[in-house]
């Protein structure tokens, strides 16, 4: 399937000399409408979009588009936009939220895919480019976007691959803390806290100081509890993840071995362990709304989440609303300095597929959609997934009321300083296998140090059957895009 549509493509791709094809058509349509050229941006940019999807369309074209279970709210809007603006109709079908990147894939295949777009978890673009399962964008985004359109988006680490654009992020999902202000701010408790520790109750700043908070405040015989912080295994890899990093060490060094399994990251898991005693006990069964219920009860000390956990919180039938500080989650000292570890770990993105029949069409209502108007009016939705991710999502009075600007001024400056998730080839293999192990250690399966064992051994083979050399390249490419200040204090073992 793919090599037929590679085939199409290349055959539009080069069109006959007397013929015009359809993107001279859409170029003379749009000078004749004196439209702006696609170097130029301004406020109105997602109405030129509009002309240029709808000059393209076949009469009667429809765009089909698979997205996660619960964001229908913040992509219908932009449907209806488009609709009026291009006259061309788009058609929604859900998947589960952690299912859909798996049905992507099965999808193409069996060669099943039926839809045009779809709107997987960021993390997953990486296997989706390898697998062929979505086309590169790069053509298009030359073709159409105005120089400079993606510079304004806070974070774009994920939408790119081996060298090309592969998708549109439109989600802002940067793991950040929530703490009970109550608590926090509790004079008695201060006073407890700092006769028992010689130290200020504040937020913490390191993953110690959150972890002795958490068991300051477990009370499991009075209803109260340390945290609700995630051991579900298709969870609890990210705050390993990041309790990693804050030991100053990379999950692999530059010549791609794995340092999952050294001392330091030992150490941390064996902290992480220890703070799991600390947790309410639906943490090692609950999912991830159920997480947002528990914790909006106020019986919980601290959660860790994103934008729909805030979202979730602040809502009137939260018992949490307006009783919450936010931070950026806990880091490390590195060389006497704190390390900084905001962690962008999901995201929904904007993709083609590669069995599209109308990729620049489907291309074309990613780039309406995530312009500046549309993607607004989606972030304005409570009811979806969709996050800021542009500086003037922050501004909205909308979206201020749905987030609380405390909340919004911490999630901006995390996002500026966000690290990437695993955006290699195989990430989902290497993230199974990672959350596979810890499971076996925090249950006490298996100690720390045998579990992490096995997780290098397996990192090592699915990097050789990845290909070492071409997989060491985009570990090294990854690497740069972590914050300046955060890679400086990271460092390989050997």
């Amino acid at each position: 399937m793919t090599s037929n549509f590679a085939a199409a493509a290349g055959s539009a791709a080069a069109p006959s000399k007397t013929t015009p094809n359809r993107r001279q058509v859409a170029l003379g349509i749009a000078a004749s409408l004196c439209l702006p050229r696609p170097g130029l941006a301004n406020a109105g940019f997602h109405r030129d979009v509009a002309a240029r999807a709808r000059a393209i369309a076949s009469p009667g074209t429809k765009l089909h588009l698979l997205l996660p279970d619960g964001s229908e709210a913040n992509v219908r809007p932009i449907i209806e936009a488009f609709r009026q603006e291009a006259g061309i109709e788009v058609r929604l079908e859900a998947e589960a939220v952690d299912d859909i990147n798996a049905r992507l894939i099965l999808d193409s295949f069996s060669e099943q895919t039926t839809y045009d777009l779809a709107l997987p978890a960021t993390f997953g673009i990486p296997d989706l480019a390898a697998g062929g399962v979505i086309r590169p964008l790069t053509e298009f985004a030359k073709r159409h976007e105005p120089e400079g359109f993606r510079d304004t988006i806070l974070y774009g680490a994920g939408d790119q691959f081996d060298g090309e654009t592969y998708g549109f992020q439109t989600d802002g999902d940067v793991y950040l803390m929530f703490y009970h202000r109550d608590w926090l701010n509790d004079p008695d408790e201060n006073a407890r806290y700092a006769d028992r520790y010689s130290t200020p109750l504040t937020v913490p700043t390191t993953w110690q100081e959150l972890d002795r908070q958490m068991a300051y405040f477990h009370r499991p015989e009075q209803g109260r509890f340390g945290g609700a912080l995630f051991r579900t295994p298709g969870y609890l890899a990210w705050e390993w993840w990041i309790r990693l990093h804050s030991k100053g060490i990379w999950p692999m060094s530059a010549e791609l071995e794995p340092q999952i399994a050294s001392d330091e990251a030992v150490e941390a898991l064996e902290e992480m362990i220890r703070a799991t005693d600390s947790l309410y006990p639906g943490a090692r069964t609950t999912g991830l709304f159920q997480n947002w219920s528990e914790f909006s009860k106020g019986q919980i000390f601290c959660n860790i989440g994103w934008g729909g956990t805030q979202k979730f919180l602040n809502s009137p039938k939260s018992a949490m609303r307006g009783r919450l500080i936010h931070a950026p989650p806990p880091s490390g000292i590195v060389d006497g300095e704190l390390i900084s570890l905001p962690y962008f770990n999901w995201g929904w993105n904007y993709v083609v597929t590669s069995a599209s029949r109308n990729p620049e069409l489907a291309y074309l209502f990613a780039l309406f959609a995530s312009t500046s108007e549309m993607s607004t009016l989606a972030v304005r939705e409570a009811d979806g997934f969709f996050d800021p991710f542009r500086p003037e999502h922050y501004d909205d009075p909308v979206i201020k009321r749905t987030y609380s600007p405390d909340f919004l001024k911490v999630h901006q400056a995390s996002m500026t300083a966000a690290m990437p998730d695993l955006y290699l080839a195989h990430q989902s293999e290497y993230f199974a296998v990672l959350q596979h192990w810890l499971t076996e250690a925090v249950t006490g399966r298996m100690r720390p140090e045998k579990a992490l064992r096995r997780a290098a051994t397996q990192w090592s083979m699915l990097s050789l059957r990845a290909g070492k050399d071409v997989q060491r390249r985009r570990w090294i490419a990854l690497r740069d895009h972590y914050p300046a200040n955060t890679k400086r204090l990271l460092r390989d073992l050997s």
